[in-house]
């Protein structure tokens, strides 16, 4: 698992002030995508023991976050992976997590790895970048048909519930 950036401090990637991470690897290849560099999956630094622990170390030095975003790519391009990252993540630093994927919240419930992701994850930004339904006026997502999930209360509730921005 890969990451290709991440920005220390943000306000664009979901509520609140945000670590943001950027992980490479890619398959929906969506039309318009603003980082298709990341698609192949091979650029970014490796993420190791020692990676891990500068980027908890970073989180837990700031105590003005709300949260942490993973984007990419798509954070789910290696959903082993990404299960070890956010279980180690939670537990260092008992942080709200917001993911982007290009997956549906449906689509991740069918895949038992997937699917025991959304238990480390409390918003999730669904579905595809569609470039005939970008609006820049959109909160947290790029176009009209992702939408943005409270993943606890969606799995404690057996439907979605989305949040309104």
């Amino acid at each position: 698992m890969k990451i290709i950036k991440i920005f220390k401090e943000t306000i664009s990637d979901g509520f609140g002030f945000r670590y943001s991470i950027y992980f490479s690897g890619c398959t929906h290849y969506c039309e318009g995508c603003h980082n298709q560099e990341t698609w192949k999956g091979d650029i970014g630094r490796l993420l190791d023991s020692e990676y891990m622990n500068e980027i908890v170390g970073d989180i837990n030095s700031n105590y003005m976050l709300d949260g942490i975003t993973l984007s990419g790519g798509d954070p789910f391009f290696n959903p082993k992976e990404l299960l070890e990252f956010l279980i180690e993540i939670k537990a260092k630093t008992n942080k709200n997590i917001w993911s982007y994927t290009g997956y549906t919240y449906e689509t991740l419930l069918k895949d038992p790895t997937m699917r025991e992701c959304l238990n480390y994850i409390d918003v999730l930004v669904d579905g595809k970048f569609q470039k005939a339904n970008y609006h820049p006026d959109l909160y947290f997502r790029g176009s009209s048909n992702q939408r943005i999930i409270d993943i606890k209360k969606s799995i404690k509730n057996n439907e979605i519930i989305t949040l309104k921005f």
